[in-house]
């Protein structure tokens, strides 16, 4: 297992309940995987982008740490890639 820390550019017009559900879908895709979660919170809320991303000017960083096999990296960036409410994700492996 390998330590990584992702980083999420999330679209700032999401509502409670479903900023609630999609950091609930962010996590859960890192446990179906066998990883685990280490920690997970809001890095910013609604931070101004230095250019548009999809049309938005504004987003909620999202940061979390977990461990993972690295055979699995690929599918977790496909499935976090696949989600609309996502503008932005980029993993990094933490040594």
């Amino acid at each position: 297992m390998n330590k990584y820390e992702a980083m999420f550019i999330v679209k700032p017009d999401l509502s409670e309940d479903e900023k609630k559900a999609l950091f609930n879908q962010i996590n859960d895709a890192v446990t179906k995987h066998n990883g685990n979660i280490l920690s997970a919170n809001i890095w910013s809320e609604k931070r101004k982008l230095f250019f548009p991303l999809k049309k938005y000017n504004e987003g909620i960083y999202y940061l979390v740490n977990f461990n993972l096999g690295p055979l699995s990296i690929k599918d977790i960036r496909q499935i976090y890639r696949l989600n609309e409410n996502i503008l932005r994700a980029l993993i990094t492996k933490v040594e």
